[in-house]
């Protein structure tokens, strides 16, 4: 196994035929022109009209909006890259959702509704008291949104760029940010749904379409099933092994890659942490994350909302076939090219090339 030194920017190949860039070009046309759109839809002079979309979303933006709110290219990226590296287990992420989503429609949104508040800080402050807690939430809260979330979707999505159009990613992450303001600043929470359930249609509808050829290439489930294991790199690309401890056996596909319920205390994903522990985390991330909890209480009614939390339930399936599998097909058709320990970020990309 030949070790090289580690390239955290290799060189790409930018689009450069006429076709790809008019699709790329449509794409970003139609969401703009799809949160303009909303403009018109929505009375946008009051609280409610601009922060909750009139209360007036039925169940399938709210479904697809969901659904957007949470799926990104930082899981096109992360999800693709993990389960290239290690298998299927890390869709239990992803699984795991699909009965706390039912939980926010159920149990948490009536609570909600019957409180009348629009945000999370205000819910506090009115079921506790007192104004430390409301600010000290909503302090928390906007410092998590830019370094946890906002931050690595830009990242991710300006990699993206990056690689498709050969920008500086500074660029592309300026370009991100000012498409994503005109029709936010201009639209509100409509103009985020419906944007959002645009692009949930292009994220499921173009992860298909790779699936469908990655499938094609492997031989379908059971070329993926009899090649993953027997997917050995011919190169590796690590931070001095020496140095770092690195086992030769880190390259080496898991024996239970194909294990969603891996053991309890010796796998990278142990059972009782996937069940119990990422539990909590969920009912935090989509119960009581504004983001979230904002496009349910926009709804039309309860009934539309919790119709709108089954069907984001639904698509929070497709994951595992739309970014894990084909991130593991990723390492069957390409075994000298991308492996590394720590790096994996690449794996989409080359899959797509």
């Amino acid at each position: 196994m030949e070790v090289e030194s580690p390239v955290l920017t290799p060189k790409m190949t930018a689009i450069s035929n006429a076709a790809d860039i008019s699709v790329i070009c449509f794409y970003f046309l139609a969401v703009i022109g799809t949160g303009l759109w909303s403009m018109s839809r929505i009375n946008r002079g009051t609280v409610g009209g601009y922060f909750l979309a009139g209360r007036n979303m039925v169940w399938w933006p709210i479904g697809a909006s969901l659904f957007a709110s949470n799926i990104g290219s930082g899981h096109f990226v992360g999800l693709a890259g993990t389960g290239a590296a290690n298998g299927l287990a890390v869709a239990g992420f992803e699984w795991n959702a699909i009965f706390i989503v039912l939980l926010l429609g159920w149990l948490f949104v009536p609570v909600y509704l019957s409180a009348e508040v629009i945000t999370m800080p205000q819910y506090l402050k009115k079921r506790f008291g007192g104004q430390r807690i409301r600010l000290y939430l909503s302090i928390l809260s906007l410092f998590m949104y830019i370094f946890t979330k906002i931050s690595v979707d830009m990242f991710s999505g300006a990699v993206f760029i990056q690689q498709a159009l050969g920008w500086n990613i500074y660029l592309a992450v300026i370009a991100l940010l000012t498409i994503t303001t005109i029709y936010t600043a201009t639209g509100g929470l409509a103009a985020l749904m419906y944007t959002d359930t645009v692009q949930t249609f292009v994220m499921i509808g173009g992860a298909f379409v790779l699936m469908g050829f990655a499938f094609s290439e492997v031989g379908g489930y059971q070329g993926l099933f009899d090649k993953y294991m027997e997917a050995l790199p011919t190169r590796t690309l690590s931070p001095s092994p020496a140095l770092y401890n690195i086992s030769s056996s880190c390259y080496l596909p898991r024996e239970d890659s194909f294990h969603m319920i891996r053991d309890a205390t010796t796998s990278d994903l142990p059972w009782p942490a996937v069940i119990l522990g990422l539990s909590i985390n969920s009912i935090w991330y989509w119960c009581n994350d504004q983001v979230i909890v904002q496009r349910c209480l926009a709804g039309k009614n309860l009934t539309h909302v919790k119709a709108g939390c089954i069907l984001c339930g639904y698509l929070k399936l497709l994951p595992m076939f739309l970014m894990v599998m084909p991130g593991m097909i990723s390492r069957i058709l390409y075994p000298g090219k991308h492996l590394r320990c720590r790096y994996q970020k690449e794996n989409v990309r080359w899959l797509i090339n």
